[in-house]
């Protein structure tokens, strides 16, 4: 039996844009920059380019000479009705990395050779996982030679600490007099929470459900015109990243957090940031609650 190709750079961030524009709701004639997306995740502009083509081939985005890409479609297909699923392998061995990170079984320092012979992956898989890894913030290259994983959070205990700072951080910066939220993020917040309740709280994936949680506290935090909110805020979402993934194993209460959000989107939505900052209060409230309840699979 032939042996299955294996996919490209290109093919495998041509599959991670068009997740991101169907998780986004990307509006038509939304403009996609290549070296914005290159410094997003840490790559050439090369493969970016190239996937950015994929895409326009396949009727995804619509490219116009010296303008660039723009979204051509408001509903696009999915990766596997595209051919381009064959991304799997690398999100395996990217939540396997994770996990084994999480419980300990990683040096602190690795080489990449080390890497592809632990997880048996090739040149092109591996710079793909590392790509992910390096721009989420948990790993980063060496100066000459490996990789070092950076510390993140490992216990439920250090997980709930986070919490009880956004606890006094978040609620703050929805109060602050230079606050202002655009209707736009709104709605495009309220169209994520709605396509979760829907149904994509058990059929989407654990980082697609964790990035959803992260734009809508970025999105809130962000209107406060206080960079030093979201900077915080940026930085604790980071190093909870791999433990928030291991929460997910128990998505019961995902419906109920949906509803939270929506709720106070539509005290923003009203003007009263004070009502907002209550619920949003409460909300983190419920979340440090349902924390305690899970504790059993936080644990490494």
């Amino acid at each position: 039996m032939a042996k299955s190709r294996k996919p490209d750079l290109s093919e495998l961030l041509a599959a991670q844009l068009l997740g991101e524009i169907r998780e986004q709701a990307l509006a038509i004639d939304t403009h996609l920059r290549t070296q914005d997306i290159a410094s997003r995740l840490g790559v050439s502009r090369f493969p970016v380019g190239q996937a950015l083509g994929l895409l326009a081939e396949k009727g995804v985005l619509r490219h116009e000479r010296n303008r660039g890409y723009f979204v051509a479609s408001a509903k696009p297909p999915t990766a596997d009705e595209l051919g381009l699923s064959r991304k799997d392998l690398v999100a395996a061995a990217y939540f396997q990395i994770a996990d084994d990170h999480l419980r300990g079984l990683l040096p602190g320092q690795v080489t990449e050779l080390d890497l592809r012979e632990r997880y048996d992956l090739t040149k092109t898989e591996l710079a793909a996982v590392l790509t992910r890894i390096s721009s989420e913030g948990w790993a980063e290259r060496r100066p000459g030679y490996g990789w070092s994983f950076v510390k993140v959070l490992t216990t439920p205990e250090s997980l709930e600490q986070t919490y009880r700072l956004r606890l006094a951080l978040e609620p703050a910066a929805l109060l602050e007099p230079t606050y202002h939220i655009a209707p736009e993020v709104i709605a495009s917040c309220r169209l994520a929470e709605e396509r979760l309740l829907k149904g994509a709280i058990e059929t989407d994936s654990a980082d697609e459900l964790h990035e959803r949680g992260v734009r809508f506290h970025e999105a809130i935090v962000g209107a406060s015109g206080n960079p030093f909110f979201l900077d915080t805020v940026r930085r604790l979402h980071r190093i909870r990243r791999l433990l928030s993934y291991r929460s997910m194993l128990d998505r019961k209460r995902y419906r109920a957090q949906c509803e939270e959000h929506l709720a106070i989107l539509d005290s923003l939505a009203k003007g009263d940031q004070s009502e907002a900052a209550d619920r949003l209060r409460a909300h983190l409230l419920h979340t440090i609650e349902n924390y305690s309840r899970i504790r059993r699979i936080l644990t490494p």
